[in-house]
C-alpha cells in the first residue's frame, strides 16, 4: 500500500506529524458551515479508495506509534481495559471481527489461518505470530478483548443489550476525549450520555438508542464526533487532566496553528454474532490547525463553525476558553467565499 509507519510520539516531545496524504484523507467532520449535535448515522460500507472509509478498520501511518502509546497507557493504568465476566464471549466476537477484517483488507500486513478452532494470527508490522484455540482464554497472553485491541487503532467499548437499553460492560479506552471507562463501565446508554448538552432535549439519544437496539448482524453503521485538543495528545482522560488541562492556558497567536488540533472520532457500531453485544470502535484522528488550513475549504468552514457554534457545545467540547483566539487565527483563512456541500476537500 506504500505506507511508511511514522516514528512519532503523542506525549512529552510531541513529534506526531501528518504527511500531506494523511491530511488529505483526514475525516473533516463538518459537511456544512455550522454545527449542531445530531445522530448522523450512515451504513459503514466501503468508501472511496484511500479514504478512512475504504476498509472496516482503518490502518494508517500512525499505526505503530499509536500501539506504542497504548502500551504505555495500559502499563501505567491497567483499568483502561476492563471486561465484566459476562462479556468474555463478546471479546472473542470482537477478536474474530478484527482479525478477519484486517486479514481480508490488508493481506500484506495481516494473516489469519484457521484449522478448526486452532487459529494462527500474523501481524507483520508488530512482529507478532500467535497460535491459539478460539474461545479458550488461556491460549492467549491477554483476554481476547485486550489482546486484539493492543493491536488495533482506536478505543473500543462492548455494549451488552438487556432491559431495552445498552450497557457499557467492557472496553479498552486509552485515547479518549475526556471521559473515563472506569467511571462509565456498567452504566446504561442514557447514563453515560448524560453530560452531553442540548441533545437530550432534542431527543437525539432516544432516537439513537431506538435505532441501535435494532442494529443487525452484518449491517454496521458509522458516525463522526469531534472535539479540540491542545497538542497531539491521544490520552486526554479525566484521570490525567492535571497533565493536559493546563495546556489550554498556554496558546498564543504564534503557537495556535501548530499546537491546536481538531480531534475527530470515526465511530462505528457492529452487532456481534455469538454474544449479541454491540462493538463500538472509536477511532481518533488528529490534525493541527496548520494542517487543516492547507485545504482552503476546510479553513473557511472551520472558522465559521467555531465562530457560530452554541456556547454550551464549545464548553462541552473543551475549547470555550480559547474560542476567541481560534476565531481570530482562523479568520485569516476565510475569504468569505461559499463552500461546497459535504466534507471532502475541493479537487486540486
Amino acid at each position: 500500500m506504500g505506507i511508511e509507519f511514522n516514528k512519532e510520539t503523542f506525549r512529552d516531545d510531541y513529534t506526531f506529524k501528518n504527511s500531506p496524504a494523511a491530511v488529505r484523507r483526514f475525516p473533516f467532520p463538518f459537511p456544512e458551515d455550522d454545527y449542531m449535535y445530531s445522530v448522523n448515522m450512515e451504513p459503514h460500507v466501503p468508501g472511496r479508495k484511500g479514504s478512512v472509509f475504504e476498509h472496516t478498520f482503518d490502518v494508517d501511518e500512525h499505526y505503530l506509534a499509536e500501539m506504542r502509546d497504548r502500551e504505555l497507557v495500559l502499563k501505567s493504568d491497567p483499568l483502561r481495559c476492563q471486561s465484566l465476566p459476562h462479556m468474555t464471549l463478546a471479546g472473542w466476537d470482537l477478536l474474530e471481527l478484527i482479525m478477519e477484517s484486517k486479514a481480508r483488507d490488508y493481506p500484506h500486513w495481516f494473516e489469519l489461518h484457521k484449522s478448526g478452532d486452532r487459529w494462527t494470527w500474523i501481524n507483520r508490522p508488530m512482529e507478532i505470530e500467535q497460535s491459539f484455540t478460539f474461545l479458550k482464554d488461556d491460549t492467549l497472553p491477554y483476554g481476547p478483548l485486550e489482546y486484539i485491541t493492543r493491536q488495533t487503532q482506536g478505543d473500543f467499548t462492548l455494549q451488552d443489550q438487556r432491559d431495552n437499553t445498552l450497557y457499557i460492560d467492557a472496553g479498552t479506552v486509552t485515547t479518549q476525549a475526556d471521559w473515563s471507562l472506569d467511571f462509565d463501565v456498567g452504566m446504561a446508554f442514557h447514563e453515560w450520555h448524560a453530560p452531553v448538552p442540548l441533545a437530550h432535549n432534542m431527543g437525539v439519544f432516544d432516537r439513537a438508542l431506538k435505532f441501535l437496539l435494532k442494529l443487525q448482524l452484518g449491517s454496521p453503521v458509522r458516525r463522526f464526533n469531534w472535539t479540540m485538543t491542545v497538542d497531539p495528545l491521544l490520552d486526554t482522560s479525566p484521570e490525567n487532566y492535571p497533565k493536559w488541562g493546563p495546556s489550554k492556558t498556554t496558546l498564543t497567536m504564534d503557537t495556535i496553528g501548530k499546537r491546536q488540533h481538531l480531534r475527530v472520532e470515526l465511530q462505528t457500531l457492529h452487532r456481534l454474532p455469538r454474544s449479541n453485544a454491540i462493538a463500538f470502535p472509536i477511532r481518533a484522528y488528529l490534525a493541527s490547525f496548520d494542517d487543516i488550513v492547507t485545504m482552503p475549504k476546510w479553513g473557511r468552514r472551520l472558522h465559521r463553525v467555531v465562530r457560530d457554534v452554541h456556547p454550551d457545545l464549545a464548553t462541552y467540547k473543551g475549547f470555550i476558553r480559547n474560542r476567541d483566539l481560534m476565531v481570530q487565527w482562523l479568520s485569516q483563512y476565510d475569504d468569505g467565499k461559499p463552500t461546497s456541500p459535504g466534507w471532502w476537500p475541493e479537487p486540486e
